[in-house]
């Protein structure tokens, strides 16, 4: 059996490694920037902008997706598993479809563009006006099993 506390669902959507590679690429353009003033105003340029880049990076990556203690926690939103109703897994074409001209502005996105699948699920409940949830997620048959579990 299961402890309440440990999450059926686990998902962390971090960036693609190439990105990693933009980092270097600020600093040195930051390098370029600072060069006229100096040698030390060079290096400066350097870790600031390459240190500045990769805690962006690594912010944006850090989004995380959970099914625990009968919640679903993505990002910032928590929202308890009885104000689900239906999931609707979604394959690239349908994911950008619904992250694009399908998608309603009241709709909660946690969107990452380099995810190609996405889960939409329904919100149920009456107080709450937003209509659905846009998930981006790799693998969506799991997530959704594990809200419905």
């Amino acid at each position: 059996m299961q402890q309440p506390s440990a999450p059926r669902y686990d998902e962390r959507l971090t960036v693609p490694r190439t990105w990693w590679i933009l980092p270097a690429l600020a600093g040195f353009s930051g390098a370029l920037v600072a060069t006229p003033i100096g040698t030390l105003a060079m290096l400066g340029g350097l870790v600031v902008a390459a240190a500045l880049t990769a805690v962006g990076i690594s912010s944006y990556g850090s989004a995380r997706i959970r099914v625990v203690a009968g919640s679903l926690v993505a990002g910032e939103a928590r929202i308890p598993l009885t104000a689900l109703g239906e999931a609707e897994v979604l394959e690239p074409e349908e994911a950008r479809a619904w992250r694009s001209w399908k998608s309603d502005p009241r709709a909660f996105m946690l969107l990452r563009s380099y995810v190609p699948t996405a889960l939409r699920v329904e919100v149920t409940d009456p107080a709450d006006p937003t209509p659905y949830l846009y998930l981006s997620t790799r693998d969506p048959k799991a997530l959704a099993a594990a809200l419905t579990a």
